[in-house]
């Protein structure tokens, strides 16, 4: 399976803008079946957010090229809703554009702008099943293993990590990867954004955590990788963390 992730920096606000950017980030891809895009990239990442709806006719041109590709491009964006808007990832390529992920963990600010999604997702693609998570989701053990269980062999994520914090970036997704034994593909946001600054942190990671492909920290591009799905089962016997959990019931404390 071939997957590709980019890192771009986007335009608060500018969808016409942003989707021109994907758009050669699809020229990019070398035709891989799937290409990951930045948390919020089509509407820019800035709090409140604009939003606009899943249908919007500014997006056209980046779901004709993801068909023309034969890629299916993730991409962010705040979504309008009943309520509050969700912070959700588009799905291009398929027979329309389609919203199949909102974000369960919002993060600081966020928690004012956006209403939280109800469950995961995963994407049963042609040579895989791809579990979808965004951002701060990454931070959490459970988000991947519940992706994990539902049968992914994939994780996706969409991130858009301040600047200063690449160490827990980085560790948060090969840590996912490791948990699990699967791949994680990482689409990231870099540069500056609605008066905040992006570290970026696109890259591809193995089931243990190692990097086959990334995109240098501060810069824009595209890193592509072909994905052995062997792999995944062959990881998992020599490192059965996900077969062999257990429940460990209640903690105890004591006093010695």
């Amino acid at each position: 399976m071939k997957v590709a992730v980019a890192q771009l920096a986007s335009v608060a606000g500018d969808v016409e803008a942003n989707v021109a950017t994907a758009v050669e980030a699809v020229a990019r891809a070398e035709g891989a079946e799937l290409l990951v895009l930045p948390e919020l990239f089509l509407t820019g990442y800035t709090l409140p957010p604009p939003v606009i709806e899943a249908d919007d006719p500014r997006l056209l041109p980046l779901q004709d090229a993801a068909v023309a590709g034969g890629t299916l491009v993730l991409a962010g964006a705040a979504i309008a809703g009943r309520g509050a808007p969700t912070l959700s990832t588009l799905a291009f390529g398929g027979a329309e554009v389609q919203r199949v992920y909102d974000k369960q963990h919002l993060s600081g600010g966020e928690q004012d702008c956006f209403a939280p999604g109800e469950s995961g997702t995963v994407l049963d693609l042609s040579s895989a099943p791809v579990g979808l998570a965004t951002c701060y989701d990454t931070s959490f053990p459970e988000h991947g293993r519940a992706a994990a269980d539902a049968g992914a062999l994939v994780y996706a994520a969409s991130i858009a990590f301040f600047a200063g914090s690449e160490h827990r970036r980085d560790l948060y997704t090969r840590a996912r990867a490791l948990d699990n034994g699967f791949f994680v593909a990482v689409g990231a946001l870099v540069g500056e954004c609605g008066g905040a600054e992006f570290c970026g942190g696109a890259a591809i990671h193995d089931p243990e955590g190692r990097t086959l492909a990334a995109v240098p920290d501060g810069v824009a591009g595209v890193a592509v990788a072909d994905l052995d799905l062997g792999l995944v089962a062959t990881t998992r016997g020599l490192h059965p963390m996900l077969s062999e959990r257990r429940e460990l019931g209640t903690v105890r404390r004591s006093r010695v």
